[in-house]
């Protein structure tokens, strides 16, 4: 029976904790995860569309598997996630090498699938659902250190955000039973997991009711922090308009909720977080921040700006380069604009911004990021974090990497430590990346 399959992940968090849903689906369907390619019998992509290149990958991707389907010409190659909810079509007609498709809300049906596939036989399932979050489904933690783990807690998104696919590819926000979030958190802790990141595409909307009683994402938090104090707990990704006063207490009461936010941004300018439809301005970002800074005074912050948005003046690229001064962020993700299909953009806005203004903008912005976060790294020499020790460095094996509460990774020399162990770790020098230093007693 060929029933072997790999996995292959591409995208954000919420992507790999698909695929762990996917995987766990199939297992108990009694086929096998491979970690090898070349012993599969089902090649499943798990795609992401937020940025044309990430489409251009995959696309890249399948024409090098096409040399394996060669060498075995039973392997089917199936695309699943958000590329495949939105360009269904375009890839049966022009991916021939493609068997089966399937949208983010089908993955149960994939068993069904797998069982008909017949040579030359092409299948897809993509409707999007109201109601699925795969909360019964344990996930099989297949790609992980057995230290750190995500929980889904929610689906979808209707933030409709100018530039954005999800609320398209992924449907409307719905939120899981929190009772099945803290059951997962739980068994991921007895199984010695040390670390759990609650995942939604906006989790300050986690909202669940039941019976006349409401749960929202800070009583989550709590309920998760709740579990042991051994058990750190982090979360992704925050809208600016939603973070509460509540949340950030709820994060001030519970030592092991970690102090780091990830806060999106976007843009600087007034203007251009209306044209991005992103529903708050500069002031009251700004208000948030200072929120953060009150509650949490050692809390890092991290963002996600888009450079060269339609219609992005020099002006506006000005006000998101000061945005990042008062912030003083300590890590970005950054980017330039990509138009993607079927958003309020595609439609109603012009991409004007010629790739080569784009590209300076965001040269400029990653310039000024790098500053910033080596004059942050600088400040935290000297100090003391307990940092859970994740595993071997990636540049020697004499060192051992962890991460502190602010989500820093910190690098320190390897000694009798183990992974899920929690050390005192005493910054000695940075870069503007990685702290480093050595262990102490306290």
């Amino acid at each position: 029976m060929k029933n072997k399959v790999y996995i292959e992940t591409y995208g954000c968090q919420m992507n790999l904790a698909d695929s762990e849903i996917v995987g766990s689906i199939l297992s108990k369907e009694g086929y096998s995860l491979e970690k090898d390619i070349n012993h599969a019998d089902y090649i499943l992509i798990n795609t992401c569309a937020i940025r044309d290149n990430a489409e251009q990958r995959i696309r890249k991707r399948l024409r090098e598997l096409r040399a394996l389907q060669r060498n075995r010409q039973w392997v089917k190659i199936g695309i699943l996630g958000c590329m495949a909810e939105r360009i269904k079509n375009q890839l049966m007609e022009e991916e021939d090498n493609v068997s089966f498709i399937v949208g983010p809300d089908a993955y149960r049906r994939l068993p069904e699938m797998l069982s008909h596939l017949h040579d030359g036989e092409k299948m897809a399932e993509t409707l999007l659902s109201d109601s699925e979050t795969y909360a019964d489904i344990e996930p099989v933690r297949y790609d992980t250190n057995g230290i750190t783990a995500y929980i889904s807690i929610m689906r979808g998104c209707q933030n409709y955000c100018a530039y954005c696919v999800v609320p398209y590819t992924r449907g409307r926000e719905r939120s899981r039973d929190p009772q099945t979030i803290v059951a997962e958190a739980n068994t991921l802790f007895e199984k010695g997991y040390r670390e759990v990141t609650l995942l939604g595409q906006n989790v300050n909307s986690y909202r669940w009711q039941c019976n006349g009683t409401t749960v929202g994402f800070p009583q989550l938090m709590a309920m998760v922090a709740e579990i042991n104090p051994l058990l750190r707990v982090r979360f992704a990704t925050s809208h600016p308009k939603d973070l509460s006063d509540e949340l950030l207490q709820t994060m001030a009461e519970h030592k092991n909720i970690c102090h780091c936010i990830h806060l999106p941004v976007q843009s600087g300018s007034e203007r251009m977080l209306k044209l991005m439809n992103r529903r708050y301005t500069p002031e009251w970002y700004l208000n948030r921040i200072e929120a953060i800074r009150h509650y949490l005074p050692d809390c890092s912050i991290t963002t996600d700006v888009i450079a060269g948005f339609c219609g992005e003046t020099e002006e506006d690229h000005k006000a998101t380069l000061e945005m990042f001064r008062k912030v003083r962020y300590d890590y970005a993700y950054m980017f330039k604009f990509s138009m993607r299909p079927d958003t309020y953009a595609a439609k109603h806005l012009q991409d004007d911004i010629p790739d080569e203004v784009k590209t300076r903008r965001l040269e400029e912005i990653i310039a000024l990021q790098g500053e910033i976060a080596l004059e942050n790294n600088t400040k935290e020499i000297g100090k003391v974090y307990e940092v859970l020790v994740e595993g071997v460095s990636h540049r020697s094996d004499k060192q051992l990497f962890g991460r502190n509460s602010q989500n820093k990774v910190i690098v320190f020399d390897r000694q009798d430590f183990q992974p899920g162990q929690y050390v005192n770790i005493k910054v000695t020098r940075c870069t503007a990346a990685t702290l480093i230093g050595e262990a102490v007693t306290q």
